[in-house]
């Protein structure tokens, strides 16, 4: 066991027990609000013995004097999760799960491979405010797990409304003793983790869950480009996409891949001309705000026209103007071929990188 230290929201350090193999698949243990790691020490060495990694994670501290919202708690633990080196099953205990359930409720699919809420009392809110059907990930949800179910406060809402969601209940007149509640708990969790979290590889095959497949693919480490063009009234459009590749230097050749889905799909499918802008670290927030709905995504940004008129971004490590090559129909996505007609970059900035889900940091060997 190490002692491990996590920057949460404000650069706060979290402190944190780090058990296990690095190879081995991760479980980030949340402890109740007021609480700290030790409530998970037992099942933490147990799920170490199981072929577990266990991140055992302490809240930050809160007094009367200055007492800590459940909104920063919940920022610490995205933070937590963004620097975890793979998506982590989370388990939380009690009001723990309140953080949980929040912090995964935009992009929890992105942050982590499953949830387990251990005994979390009625969360309203969580029903009321959607938090609940926003769950995109495997949930579990067990009572009984530190104290006998009946004293257990429970919501048929909040189970109801999981849209990947599973209950289990461990009932008291099964258990002898009392450790045995802990060993019940315990086997409630590999039970799950095997299932949605298996130690051994992965497989996708023909007809599997396609997030299989996706994760599969998100092995693969990439760049993040900004595609570029104008739009048949004149106006600037564009989108992030990390599926682009060089094709040939003679011709000069580069494609990127276009959901068809897209908003701006149309717009690119047709273009004459359209520049693609390799992202440096810096540009991250530019990346989120492509890949988003529903804002002008060129607002307080800058770029300029490039030589053919394409909208191209400043500060990017590389940007690429191109004339339309060629396009191919390719399933749900088509392939956008062009013709590099001007390429200005700046070799001396890192890159922004993605990795299964995550925006990555350049590391020099």
């Amino acid at each position: 066991m190490s002692l491990a230290e996590y920057k949460g929201f404000g650069g706060v350090l979290l402190s944190a027990d780090r058990l296990g193999d690095d190879n081995d698949p991760a479980v980030l243990l949340i402890p109740d609000l007021g609480g700290s790691r030790d409530a998970w020490r037992d099942v933490a060495d147990a799920l170490v013995l199981s072929g577990r990694r266990v991140v055992n994670l302490d809240l930050r501290g809160a007094d009367a004097d200055s007492p800590v919202d459940l909104a920063t708690h919940i920022e610490d633990l995205r933070a937590v999760l963004a620097q975890m080196g793979s998506r982590p099953v989370v388990v939380a205990a009690r009001c723990g799960g309140w953080i949980a359930t929040r912090a995964l409720a935009l992009d929890g699919a992105h942050l982590a491979a499953g949830l387990v809420l251990v005994d979390m009392p009625v969360d309203e809110k969580a029903v009321e405010t959607g938090t609940a059907a926003r769950l995109a990930l495997p949930t579990l949800v067990v009572r009984g797990g530190f104290s006998p179910p009946e004293c257990t406060d429970a919501s048929d809402a909040f189970n109801a409304a999981l849209p990947f969601g599973e209950n289990a209940d461990i009932d008291d007149s099964d258990l002898a003793f009392a450790a045995d509640r802990t060993e019940a708990l315990l086997g409630q969790l590999l039970e799950f983790l095997e299932r949605r979290q298996p130690r051994e590889a992965m497989e996708f095959k023909a007809g599997s869950d396609p997030r299989t497949l996706r994760d599969a693919m998100g092995c693969f480490a990439t760049g993040v480009t900004i595609v570029t063009s104008l739009d048949a009234a004149g106006v600037p459009v564009g989108l992030t996409a990390n599926s682009f590749t060089s094709v040939s230097l003679d011709p000069p050749l580069l494609l990127v891949c276009i959901a068809n889905t897209a908003g701006t799909a149309p717009a690119l499918r047709t273009a004459g001309h359209f520049g693609v802008n390799v992202l440096q670290i810096g540009q991250q927030p530019a990346s989120n705000r492509f890949a988003s709905r529903g804002e002008d995504r060129f607002a307080s940004l800058p770029w300029a026209p490039g030589q053919t008129g394409v909208p191209l971004l400043g500060g990017s490590l590389v940007s690429f103007e191109c004339q339309r090559e060629a396009v191919h129909e390719a399933g749900d996505h088509f392939i956008l071929v062009g013709r590099v007609v001007r390429a200005q970059f700046e070799p001396h900035r890192d890159p922004l990188l993605y990795f299964r889900g995550k925006y990555r940091r350049l590391h020099f060997a």
